[in-house]
């Protein structure tokens, strides 16, 4: 029987991150173990240095590409289970980015699913979300706050595209920051190529090619650099990750009009900060309402969350669905060091 004891039932966090021990395996973890399975590509989940890399088979080359040509990565199709040590273990799509998964871990018929980081709205840079019944359910809370409601991606898109298309009636050209691995290639999936030419910085480039390998459609990019920046001048979009903002990268494009697709954009104050031309609504993680429908279909009596604002989702979990829930604190010095950074340096970009 399973130990239904406070505290979700297959999974604890520990000082290196999600544990199984009955699977002795950890999800995403935050230092070197012996043996990982990793939910997507994204550099705060999959790390160097671990024993062995368990993944999704698309997500497997970006996995690869993270931890090190010379790791040892394993990829898992989509649904396929296996056994590892006393649980059965398989890997569904998330809808965050390319190769993103859920991990669905049984034991004797009880399931407990880990949903990484997630979406549900539709996107034709990845695959489409799963939704997974089970017994307990392990969400993200990075958006977990009533304020967040996504807009239709298609009408953000379509915001986009006219700012691009103004820009290039002004003669001015158009740069989106967006992250390098998922954000950027979903925001090409949008773009309207008929407008003028569309360029990427080299690290948006170097993921570009596992999207294009996986069968995802990209429209025709440029690698934009010295040897290719006139083609950009006054009528081109370049889409970069935020880090390049103050590089001297970035000043070799002249009269330039700046933007940042993210759902931090959704607040009118962040999009009116100073050094912004224009920001774009375009998350990768799931809305408030996205995860309440999430929780509430999964069939879960037992709620786990983290990474985000727990506690407003907590209490109104308790309050409305009456489910017992479960706050997985980031209380350890690595991953608070790693949240603060990353807030710091989203606090400079807007």
């Amino acid at each position: 029987m399973i130990d239904r004891v406070k505290g979700l039932s297959l999974i604890k966090s520990t000082e290196f991150g999600l544990y199984c021990e009955l699977g002795q395996f950890y999800i995403d973890p935050q230092r070197p173990v012996r043996k990982a399975l990793i939910t997507h590509g994204h550099s705060d989940h999959a790390r160097p240095y671990m024993g062995s890399y368990l993944t999704s088979n698309a997500g497997k080359k970006i996995i690869q590409e993270r931890v090190g040509k010379k790791s040892k990565v394993q990829g898992l199709l989509y649904g396929k289970k296996i056994k590892i040590n006393d649980v059965i273990v398989s890997f569904h799509p998330a809808g965050h980015i390319l190769g993103s998964s859920q991990i669905r871990i049984e034991h004797k018929g009880y399931v407990c699913v880990v949903t990484g980081d997630y979406k549900t709205l539709s996107d034709n840079s990845c695959e489409k979300f799963e939704l997974i019944k089970c017994n307990e359910i392990l969400s993200e809370a990075t958006f977990a706050s009533p304020f967040y409601r996504w807009p239709d991606p298609k009408k953000v898109f379509s915001e986009i595209n006219k700012w691009w298309h103004n820009n290039t009636i002004k003669g001015i050209t158009s740069i989106i920051f967006s992250y390098a691995l998922g954000k950027s290639q979903r925001v090409l999936c949008g773009l309207d190529p008929l407008i003028g030419p569309i360029g990427v910085h080299s690290t948006v480039d170097k993921f570009n090619v596992y999207y294009r390998s996986e069968g995802i459609h990209l429209p025709k990019t440029i690698k934009a650099d010295r040897n290719t920046k006139s083609v950009f001048t006054g009528n081109g979009i370049i889409i970069a990750p935020p880090s390049t903002r103050n590089s001297n990268w970035i000043k070799q494009f002249k009269k330039l009009s700046l933007s940042f697709a993210s759902g931090w954009m959704f607040s009118d104050n962040a999009r009116k900060r100073k050094g912004l031309d224009a920001g774009f609504a375009l998350s990768d993680h799931a809305d408030w309402n996205e995860i309440i429908n999430v929780i509430r279909s999964s069939g879960a009596t037992k709620v786990g969350l983290h990474h985000g604002r727990t506690k407003i989702l907590s209490d109104w979990i308790v309050r409305n669905l009456q489910l017992e829930v479960v706050e997985l604190k980031s209380n350890f010095f690595y991953r608070k060091n790693i949240d603060r950074k990353q807030m710091s340096f989203i606090d400079k970009l807007i």
